[in-house]
């Protein structure tokens, strides 16, 4: 906590200000190096202004790289009207305005400074109480930490095991293999799991089959109406964990928590309720796994991201009001937020919490230089000599948090990710998409003119100039997308805050919070990625198989599909029944006389299928099978389920 006189950074209030300003030493001046802040200066005529004012030429000294027009500058005024008047325009007023915040109520914004001064007079004493004030955040935040991430072991279950908002036991229907093997064990089975806060609004962000049903940009819960045996209810296996969790109300949404699941085994129907604010899908039909909930609430384990988050809250807000050097301020910020976000409030996944103190340490130098840079050109402008302590605070501070808790705040805005697909698929995205470009152009003016009154928009345009080419190079750019990721958003924008006015306290901050949460959380993801990258679990956009009706047999109980005119680059064909791969079929026939469980080589394609469960509905998918030059298979596109009905009837 270091301010005003002696500080770890120069920092004077108006009344260190010199009365005579022949008295500044004309060397300091040249060199815009001088040891006293011109700017805080109070100008009788002045008074009644609170953001910025008139400098004469005199008073502009070095600004750096995004500084205002400096006194040679001045000189050359009167030859660069042959440039016409354009050129004058955008050169800005003559004398240009030098912003300045004067703090309102400026006695009490002050007051903390006057305070700290007389509790540390000396530097010696403020660095001491700055390294105290560091190590008690530390103690603190460490303690809670620890004491959450190497709490009481559950009985008989021990350490519980950390999963994500968007864990699933039964992770899609290819990736489980054939009858879904590469996901057992299907029962008998019980552990123990501890789930984040937060994971009620984790959604699809693709579509996703379930049966006849496609859904997309909701939880994913099946299941889970309580039956005579079961309190609780059964899940299908596909579900989300979490979200399973919090739906029946095993743990709290706000603060996550602990539970017991136990693997069910094959279920042959889900039913679908609301409940804790989740609305589940019903199913109709059997899947081979399933699983429900102890029904005791284990409440000895909770998700410390608020609590943690209100200790860093307290401590940067005091560090926020008692000191005005702002390398002090950016620096305290930058590293206290740095951890609050990478280690609790929105860490990365990892199932050993090592691993994420590990990914984010790994972050933080590359991190720490960007975050240097954006303090010498941006944020070091905006906040030398600022003593308005209260508005530095909320004004700068508050967006920062908001900005660095960007998965509570902005990811509630119904915009994925900045891609045409994600924007034309997902329900809200183009009205909160044209509300933004709304809001962001009216700042981009307003800040412009700030620039324009400051004379800096000539070495603006400049700046932007050159980003605006890149981008439109990297838009060119075959085979990649554009991905303005918010991390990228905050570099591109930050510039632009580079002056002393309130808006820039408030729009530099947020920026600021932005770029902390994304690189803390995802990491320096590229500007520049690939379709695969950016598909996910999206669909490929592939040629589907024409699927025929069926020749059902003659008991209701069987059926044969027949395929023909198979393209020539496709290996074969599989087949998903309610969502598990049931069946790949090679066109070409094998020399081997076994070629594995469901897996059948035939010159003329064809799939028969015995319903394994009376008086209910079975969904069919088909897909085309490609191999990779290397080997491995890949699956293209699933067709919409056809239904073979309770009664025989197919609906394709």
């Amino acid at each position: 906590m270091v301010s005003g006189h002696g500080d770890l950074g120069h920092s004077f209030s108006d009344n260190d200000i010199p009365d005579n300003k022949e008295s500044v030493p004309l060397n300091d001046l040249e060199s815009g190096r001088t040891g006293v802040d011109v700017s805080s200066h109070k100008d009788p005529q002045d008074s009644g202004r609170s953001d910025d004012s008139l400098d004469n030429p005199e008073d502009e000294v070095g600004q750096g790289l995004l500084g205002g027009r400096s006194y040679k500058h001045q000189q050359g005024q009167n030859s660069s009207a042959q440039s016409g008047w354009f050129s004058s325009f955008l050169r800005g007023p003559n004398p240009p305005r030098r912003h300045r915040i004067r703090p309102f109520f400026e006695s009490f914004q002050t007051a903390p400074i006057r305070i700290i001064k007389r509790l540390f007079p000396t530097l010696r004493s403020q660095a001491i109480a700055l390294i105290a004030f560091h190590a008690l955040w530390a103690t603190i935040f460490l303690t809670i930490l620890n004491w959450s991430v190497l709490g009481p072991e559950i009985p008989g279950y021990g350490m519980p095991n950390r999963l994500s908002c968007g864990a699933r036991l039964w992770h899609n229907g290819t990736l489980c293999g054939i009858d879904g093997n590469a996901c057992r064990p299907f029962d008998e089975q019980k552990f123990a799991f501890r789930c984040p806060a937060g994971c009620h609004d984790t959604i699809l962000l693709e579509p996703y089959a379930v049966g006849d049903q496609e859904l997309n940009y909701r939880s994913l819960v099946v299941g889970g109406a309580a039956d005579a045996e079961n309190t609780i209810g059964s899940y299908r296996g596909d579900s989300f964990v979490c979200a399973a969790a919090i739906h029946a109300g095993v743990i709290n949404n706000a603060a996550g928590g602990c539970g017991i699941l136990r693997r069910t085994g094959e279920q042959t129907s889900f039913i679908g309720v609301e409940k804790n604010s989740i609305t589940s899908v019903s199913f109709n039909s059997y899947f081979p796994l399933s699983f429900d909930f102890e029904k005791e609430t284990i409440a000895i384990c909770r998700d410390p991201r608020w609590l943690l988050f209100t200790v860093s809250l307290i401590f940067t807000s005091i560090l926020s009001l008692c000191t005005t050097s702002p390398v002090v301020f950016y620096v305290s910020v930058w590293f206290i937020s740095w951890f609050q976000v990478a280690l609790a409030s929105d860490p990365p996944f990892a199932s050993d919490y090592l691993e994420v103190v590990s990914i984010g340490m790994g972050r933080l130098l590359p991190a720490s230089f960007v975050g240097w840079a954006i303090y010498y050109f941006c944020v070091r402008e905006t906040l030398s000599g600022l003593t308005a302590q209260w508005e530095k605070t909320i004004l700068w501070l508050g967006p920062f948090w908001v900005g660095a808790l960007n998965t509570d705040t902005f990811d509630r805005i119904p915009i994925s990710r900045l891609t045409p697909h994600d924007i034309q698929q997902q329900p809200g995205a183009i009205p909160a998409l044209i509300i933004i470009v709304t809001i962001l152009v009216i700042t981009i003016v307003t800040q412009a003119w700030a620039i324009w009154s400051a004379g800096k928009l000539p070495r603006y345009l400049v700046i932007y100039g050159i980003m605006a080419c890149t981008l439109i190079v990297m838009i060119i750019l075959p085979q990649l997308n554009l991905r303005i990721h918010h991390y990228i958003l905050s570099l591109l924008l930050l510039p632009g805050t580079a002056l002393k006015t309130r808006p820039s306290l408030v729009y530099q901050g947020l920026l600021m919070g932005l770029f902390i949460n994304g690189i803390a959380r995802w990491g320096f993801d590229s500007i520049l990625q690939t379709p695969n990258a950016l598909l996910g679990d999206a669909q490929l956009g592939s040629v589907l198989p024409n699927i025929t009706a069926p020749i059902i047999g003659a008991g209701g109980n069987n059926l044969t599909f027949w395929f023909s005119a198979l393209p020539s680059d496709v290996s074969g064909i599989a087949v998903m029944i309610n969502d598990v791969l049931r069946a790949n079929l090679y066109r070409a026939v094998s020399r081997a006389e076994g070629t594995g469980t469901g897996v059948k080589s035939s010159p003329e394609l064809s799939f028969e299928w015995t319903r394994l469960h009376q008086n209910h509905s079975e969904y069919f998918r088909f897909a085309y099978m490609k191999n990779s030059a290397l080997g491995g298979l890949w699956y293209e596109d699933f067709t919409k389920a056809g239904t073979w009905r309770d009664n025989g009837d197919w609906i394709q």
